[in-house]
């Protein structure tokens, strides 16, 4: 077993650091029991073939080797005056094997207990509070000075060639506190700089009148206070002594995965029983497992099962006490230089010199943890015998890293990103202008048109010219946004086309009406849902206008708000890079005129409506993965990660396109590759409330898109036939500026998504932005109840430098203009 020792806590603190850098991103918590039981059920298969491997009978070597969760016994240096070390029938170990049954069903109680915990937790992330899972040392500690070390006698050591130094250590390390102030130390600072390291809190909703505003803190704390339990049960299920003698190896490790198997066939029950006293949509939830969870559930099963069978061989080897130093000490480096690593700029503010400070007594407290178990000569387990080099390096590496990363950011800046932001939108407008109104007559127009988009421009351009310029548009040779919505059709056969826009506009099924145009004149096509008439009648108006220039054809309106066309980044790139090859043969005329016979290439739309359905329907149902980022390269944030922690705001999604608290680029800021965090934040991906959509490119023209659908754009019958007009009267007059109160309101229908009482509303974009400002910490009109219950986090803002201002700011860690 000794070969073991090593592998395990290498497995052990490589695990470690692996979860801390996963987990964030991870699709596993989805559905945290389903997770839950396929790990415990891993680890119970993993241990219980170990079982069959390990060594079954007791050796010599093991009978003088005992675990202990702490030290037992009185520690002094060498050539020390010491009491003499308690006989086995002195050290407490469970005595009978009814104890080492109550022990097991308090393990399988505890973890199905931590289960619920978690449960809660990762489904309402935005109601956390501070972890306090970097104190379970402390307690192991607290446990072990007041049930061992305040009963140990300190030894004095007699050596009178020791100097001062090896006296100070002597007597630290034969005091009773030792592992009280190392543990202390340690805990506390990894508390400290996890406090540092949290991100600007989120603005989805943490409702005061649930229950989660309070049921999620208690479960924090609980869940803590259960892992002391199980690693206590763990430690001693580990223990090889027993009423009838000492327990082999195998039979420990049988006894760990026999509880995992009993708390996974547990959690499986309690899943079952859910499914059959929930309804239709809740089974549903239930049951349904996309390809990313599962796949992500793999990864996941792996790496946490290897880490957990790595921390049982871990404590075995080396105690509990140790095996939680490692872990907080672990986790904290990871999470804190991560955070460190990717927040170098002033924008979240944060306290960098307490988090310096926090790092640098963990690593500190942790050096001398592990030279107060290496001098521990009173047991056998400890970590290292000596400590070699190489320990001392990467400690030094941790620090040195935090140190730099302390140095190179920045709480203050010389000037405030409004200004930055106001002169590079000028020089990009200015910009834009030179590039869209270059061409001084049709010749030009033309020319131009050929070399941007590589093909002639369209029949009846002549006109286009012609009404723009009469005019005065700035807008004469830029059409990137219609090319780049009827790109990839030009890699579609015109008959695959025409058949895609006679099934979806004869069924009305879709919510998809159909306008054709013949002869010059555009109508309204059969089969047009009724409450939505209105909208296609002023579609044929505003066609009316130029519609004899245009071919005969049927063209598919899209009835609703959402997008519906979203081809997969690895159909739509090809498609987009063969339609992208000029389309100029040198030396063919080109003929400004379109092909005859058109109309008879058109099926006619029935009177009576197909049944056929092409689109999937995912009304009221997540679909950020199933539609909205598949149009992301497949090694994008939006298609790998997923961002469960909805109380954090996500710093790597904003950064892109942000400079501080402020947007710095609206192009790419709707971009949805680098944010999967949208995916909780916006309702056309929380829950829609009509959603009909398709992988395949069919020609859908619709009022509005997100990043990665392939509707064609056209300009909304609302705002053509001005449905929505701000239209003040005697009776309700527009009032003059001076004379308007100074508010921000906002009043309509939260008609982006719809809440099917799983809780989506609260990363609705609307229902954020009214809770946001109607629940301000800060405001003087709101209750004190409310304000503390139901708050959202304060928002950072850049103000100047306390020195220009008569009081002192708010909030003390909000980056600072310069004086």
């Amino acid at each position: 077993m000794d070969r073991t020792k090593w592998p395990a806590i290498s497995g052990f603190v490589i695990g470690t650091y692996l979860l801390c850098r996963s987990v964030p991103g991870t699709f596993a918590f989805d559905k945290p029991l389903h997770t839950s039981v396929t790990v415990l059920a891993t680890c119970a298969a993993t241990l219980l073939l170990l079982g069959r491997i390990l060594p079954r009978e007791v050796s010599a070597a093991q009978s003088d080797q005992r675990y202990d969760a702490v030290p037992l016994e009185d520690v002094g240096v060498e050539r020390s005056s010491r009491e003499p070390s308690p006989i086995r029938e002195d050290v407490r170990y469970p005595s009978s094997l009814r104890k080492l049954r109550i022990l097991f069903l308090i393990l399988v109680i505890a973890i199905c207990a931590r289960v619920a915990t978690l449960k809660e937790i990762v489904e309402n992330p935005q109601c956390a509070a501070l972890t306090w899972e970097p104190l379970i040392p402390l307690a192991l500690a607290i446990a072990d000075y007041w049930t061992v070390q305040r009963h140990s006698k300190r030894m004095n050591a007699e050596d009178y060639e020791n100097n001062v130094y090896d006296d100070i250590q002597g007597a630290f390390v034969s005091s009773r506190y030792r592992y009280l102030v190392t543990a202390g130390v340690l805990s506390l600072s990894s508390l400290l700089a996890l406090a540092k390291a949290r991100s600007v809190g989120s603005t989805y909703i943490c409702a005061a009148t649930l229950s989660h505003t309070y049921m999620t803190p208690a479960s924090q704390h609980f869940g803590t206070f259960l892992d002391l339990i199980i690693m206590y049960c763990v430690g001693q299920l580990l223990q090889q002594y027993e009423a009838r003698g000492q327990r082999s190896v195998a039979l420990r490790f049988v006894s760990l995965g026999w509880a995992a198997l009993f708390s996974a066939a547990a959690m499986l029950g309690v899943l079952g029983t859910t499914y059959l006293l929930a309804g239709p949509p809740d089974r549903r939830r239930l049951v349904e497992m996309s390809s990313l969870y599962v796949w992500s559930l793999f990864r996941f099963d792996l790496l946490a099962s290897f880490t957990a069978t790595c921390t049982l061989f871990t404590i075995y080897h080396i105690g509990i006490m140790s095996a939680s130093m490692i872990a907080a000490f672990v986790s904290t480096a990871t999470l804190t230089t991560s955070f460190a690593w990717n927040n170098a700029h002033p924008f979240p503010p944060t306290s960098t010199g307490l988090g310096l400070l926090a790092i640098t007594m963990a690593v500190i407290s942790f050096t001398v943890y592990i030279h107060v178990d290496a001098s521990d000569r009173s047991h056998n387990l400890r970590t290292f015998r000596a400590i070699p080099a190489w320990l001392y390096l990467v400690l030094a590496v941790i620090f040195i890293i935090h140190t730099s990363l302390w140095a190179s950011h920045s709480s203050t800046v010389s000037y405030h990103p409004i200004d930055l932001l106001i002169y590079d939108a000028a020089r990009h407008h200015e910009a834009y202008l030179n590039q869209t109104a270059s061409s001084t007559n049709l010749e030009e127009a033309v020319a131009n048109y050929e070399v941007r988009y590589n093909r002639p421009p369209p029949p009846a351009f002549n006109h286009w010219y012609k009404y723009a310029t009469a005019r005065n548009s700035v807008v004469i040779d830029d059409f990137d946004s219609v090319h780049r919505d009827l790109l990839p059709f030009w890699s579609v056969p015109p008959e695959i086309i025409r058949e895609r826009t006679y099934k979806l506009i004869s069924n009305p099924w879709h919510d998809v009406a159909g306008v054709s145009i013949r002869g010059g004149k555009a109508d309204v096509s059969p089969n047009v849902v009724p409450t939505h008439r209105w909208m296609v009648d002023g579609l044929v108006e505003m066609i009316g206008h130029f519609a004899e220039f245009l071919p005969d054809m049927d063209l598919a309106f899209n009835l609703n708000d959402e997008c519906r066309v979203a081809v997969p980044f690895e159909d739509i790139e090809p498609m987009r890079k063969d339609a992208a090859h000029p389309r100029i043969v040198e030396g063919e005329a080109v003929q400004n005129r379109f092909s005859e016979g058109r109309a008879e290439q058109w099926k006619t739309v029935p009177e009576e409506p197909l049944q056929e359905r092409v689109l999937k329907e995912m009304s009221w149902q997540k679909t950020f993965y199933e539609f909205g980022s598949v149009g992301c390269p497949p090694k994008s944030p939006a298609r790998r990660d997923r961002i469960w922690n909805t109380g954090e705001l996500c710093t790597t999604c904003t950064n892109p396109h942000s400079l501080g608290a402020f947007l710095a680029n609206w192009t790419l800021a709707g971009n949805i590759c680098h944010q999967p965090d949208l995916a909780n934040l916006h309702g056309v991906y929380l829950s829609p409330a009509a959603f009909k959509a398709s992988h395949e490119l069919y020609p859908i023209f619709s009022q509005s898109k997100t990043h990665g659908f392939n509707d064609i754009l056209y300009p909304s019958a609302w705002n053509y036939l001005d449905k929505a007009r701000y239209d003040p009267s005697e009776t309700y007059p527009d009032l003059e500026w001076r004379e308007k109160n100074n508010t921000l309101f906002w009043r309509g229908a939260t008609s982006e998504g719809v809440s099917q009482g799983f809780g989506s509303w609260k990363g609705m974009a609307r229902q954020r932005f009214v809770h946001m400002t109607n629940h301000h910490p800060g405001d003087l009109n709101t209750s004190s109840s409310s304000s503390s219950s139901s708050s959202t986090p304060p928002q950072p803002l850049l103000l100047p430098s306390p020195t220009n201002l008569p009081a002192p700011l708010p909030h003390t860690n909000t980056p600072k203009q310069k004086a």
